[in-house]
């Protein structure tokens, strides 16, 4: 998932998002930073969202059933992920992964999964904290190897 791919996908989905949390385009224009007249031109897919106002719809709305099915259940993780072009040793209490993801590998404590509906990986320590983060599966199972390799 690229930058522009979030960028997109977030502003077609902006009104259901708006739609769901409740708000009119004034509030929600407001909530998020936007006049309303840029807030109709993105709903009317005339106009796409800039980076900025997408990361506050995310961090604002994350728990929205629309932001959760674009990102599944760590928008923020993907956001963070594209923005530092990965992550690694940035650790982040998770949930382990029950749901949204997929386990790639396990061993010594570590966990490799991937992310069903974005499809960046992460990799988890044995108290689930994520420690590293990245679209690049290559790069991902490298760095678990490192982390899993006896030195």
């Amino acid at each position: 998932m690229t930058r522009d791919e979030i960028i997109r996908s977030v502003s077609e989905k902006l009104r259901l998002i708006r739609t769901e949390a409740g708000y009119t385009q004034d509030k929600m224009a407001d909530i998020i930073g936007v006049s309303k007249k840029t807030l109709v031109q993105i709903e009317k897919g005339r106009l796409l969202a800039n980076w900025s106002t997408v990361v506050s719809i995310c961090a604002l709305f994350r728990e929205t059933e629309t932001v959760q099915f674009l990102f599944g259940n760590e928008p923020l993780e993907v956001l963070e992920t594209v923005a530092r072009e990965g992550i690694d040793v940035r650790k982040t209490k998770t949930l382990g992964g029950r749901i949204w993801w997929r386990v790639i590998q396990r061993k010594k404590g570590f966990i490799l999964q991937q992310n069903v509906l974005s499809k960046h990986y992460r990799i988890l320590d044995e108290r689930n904290y994520r420690i590293f983060s990245s679209f690049d599966e290559k790069l991902s199972k490298h760095r678990f190897k490192e982390l899993t390799t006896e030195v």
